[in-house]
């Protein structure tokens, strides 16, 4: 399988959006930008901010749709076109209630799970064959709490085992980025293997 031309960093606009929960894809692309020093520039016809880097030797495009996170697709679709990007050399990170706070996950094809940003590409792409990153922020455990636990700030504990969980993700990113999928799920997916980020 091809190596990834495209990181997707999903999220919401703006600063009162910035530390929650629903923005953990965001502070992933902002956390590899920030590592080599990249900075963001606006494109009106991506309908996001892009920067491109070095990941692992590969030459990467960076985007932060500018829409709201149930509008991602727009972005997704015309960043993939423009830059002429199959949707398999695309890896969308985003935000999963459905894994404990810290824990991340590579994942290829498969549904959306009730995550907007990624119903949206899938709407946009017609199909879900595109690699995923998932990041854990754990679930409030009422479905009526969710909208207000995505959009909410974790507690200290749970952002520093978000943040651990993102650093052990950027380690294994070179890998992902060269197409060796396998090897990087087996290295993140289990615990102990790849060891703190810096070591």
């Amino acid at each position: 399988m091809a190596g990834l031309r495209l990181i997707v960093g999903l999220g919401n606009p703006g600063a009162e959006y910035l530390r929650t929960r629903h923005n953990a894809g965001f502070w992933l692309v902002d956390a590899l930008a920030s590592g080599q020093g990249e900075r963001w520039s606006f494109d009106g016809k991506l309908h996001g901010e892009t920067c491109k880097l070095r990941v692992g030797g590969e030459q990467v495009w960076l985007l932060k749709p500018a829409t709201f996170m149930n509008k991602s697709g727009i972005a997704v679709a015309s960043a993939l076109r423009y830059y002429k990007i199959t949707p398999e050399e695309c890896l969308v990170v985003h935000d999963d209630l459905d894994l404990p706070a810290g824990t991340t996950r590579l994942k290829f094809d498969g549904g959306h799970g009730g995550q907007n940003g990624l119903r949206d590409i899938v709407a946009h792409l017609g199909h879900g064959k595109f690699h995923r990153l998932r990041v854990g922020i754990g679930h409030p455990g009422h479905k009526d709490k969710v909208t207000s636990w995505v959009l909410g700030r974790p507690s200290a504990q749970d952002e520093d085992a978000i943040v651990d969980g993102i650093a052990r993700a950027l380690d294994v990113l070179p890998l992902v980025v060269d197409g060796q999928f396998d090897k990087a799920m087996q290295q993140l997916h289990t615990p102990g293997a790849g060891g703190k980020a810096g070591s």
